[in-house]
């Protein structure tokens, strides 16, 4: 409808922003909590007074002190970074697109990344970390690059399904050149982690070098919130509100790129917390990308903490892959999702 300046008039966002107070409240406390529990779970047995003197009092000599702060401390961290990291990057596809069903281990952009890291270590294996992460970006950016190319020059054009018939098609082609590259140079070992999906190599210097980049990210992506709102309305309605959508979409990618690529980098390729999570904060808190952006970084963050715990305690002492225990939650979802959309077609 135009109203008498012939402008279209906004229509109503639905929200609740008490709803997302709580969320993020709670989740800030479960986060906390997912953390010491975290620290607290493992082979060796720890007790909570050991792991508050390891946190005040830290001695180098002490075989447990040394485990907490060098090993279950920066892996729990690194659960919670990757954990927002990916949910905000799959609410910010999934405004963007208006794609219900996208999330970028769905989408391509993790294999991408993936495949980047696999020639990394191929050619170039004394590279920092500090780099290593610059190429996980670009492999990134490829990867959807490649996906969007496909759906966009399919016949009838693009829609939420033919990106994710897509993006299988690109992460299948990416995964097997990986693999094929890995036996060539005989680095299996060094890319086990990433097939698997899991932070238990996750070290300091990983986390001291990824969160500068997630935490980049999730401001950049808060700022453009608003501006994410108004896209997911539809391209038309946001161009008739005067924004600049093509801006937009280049800074969202540019943050998906990000957060992507440095969650990738160190956790590996762990999918569906991106598809998982902005459908159920969306649920509970509304369409208002203003609160759903920073609810899903909270929510992401429980999430992998909380499976990472789980991987440790089911088959312990041995481990299950984190990627492997969300995927038990993941695939379900997505099922569940693409049947829904099938019945609304």
């Amino acid at each position: 409808m135009l109203n008498p300046s012939n402008k279209i008039d906004k229509p109503p966002i639905r929200t609740r922003p008490w709803m997302a107070t709580i969320i993020i409240v709670l989740g800030l406390l479960l986060t906390l909590f997912g953390i010491s529990f975290s620290i607290l779970t493992g082979v060796a047995n720890i007790s909570y007074e050991t792991i508050w003197q390891a946190l005040t009092n830290y001695d180098v000599s002490n075989e447990q002190h040394t485990i907490i702060r060098e090993l279950r401390l920066p892996r729990a961290l690194a659960g919670a970074l990757v954990g927002a990291a990916f949910a905000v990057s799959g609410a910010i596809i999934q405004g963007m697109t208006r794609n219900p069903i996208a999330d970028t281990g769905l989408l391509g952009i993790n294999a991408g990344a993936g495949l980047a890291l696999v020639l990394v270590f191929a050619f170039l294996p004394a590279l920092p970390f500090k780099f290593i992460i610059l190429f996980s970006f670009i492999g990134a950016g490829l990867g959807a690059l490649l996906v969007y190319g496909i759906a966009f020059m399919s016949k009838g054009g693009m829609s939420p399904l033919k990106l994710v018939l897509a993006g299988v098609v690109v992460g299948s082609l990416t995964t097997g050149i990986s693999q094929a590259v890995s036996l060539l140079f005989q680095i299996n070992y060094d890319l086990a982690f990433w097939s698997a999906g899991g932070i238990s190599t996750a070290e300091w210097f990983q986390v001291s070098v990824m969160m500068p980049w997630i935490i980049g990210g999730l401001i950049v992506a808060m700022l453009l919130s608003r501006s994410i709102t108004v896209l997911s309305l539809g391209e038309e309605i946001a161009s008739g509100l005067g924004q600049r959508t093509k801006l937009v979409k280049g800074l969202g990618t540019v943050v998906i790129m990000v957060l992507a690529g440095a969650s990738v980098s160190t956790v590996g390729g762990v999918a569906f917390i991106g598809l998982m999570v902005p459908h159920i904060v969306r649920f509970l808190v509304g369409v208002d990308y203003r609160w759903i952006i920073p609810c899903s970084a909270v929510v992401g963050a429980v999430l992998v903490i909380f499976a990472d715990i789980a991987a440790k305690l089911i088959a312990a002492p041995y481990e299950t892959p984190l990627g492997a225990v969300i995927a038990v939650i993941g695939v379900p979802f997505f099922l569940y999702l693409a049947r829904k959309e099938r019945r609304e077609l």
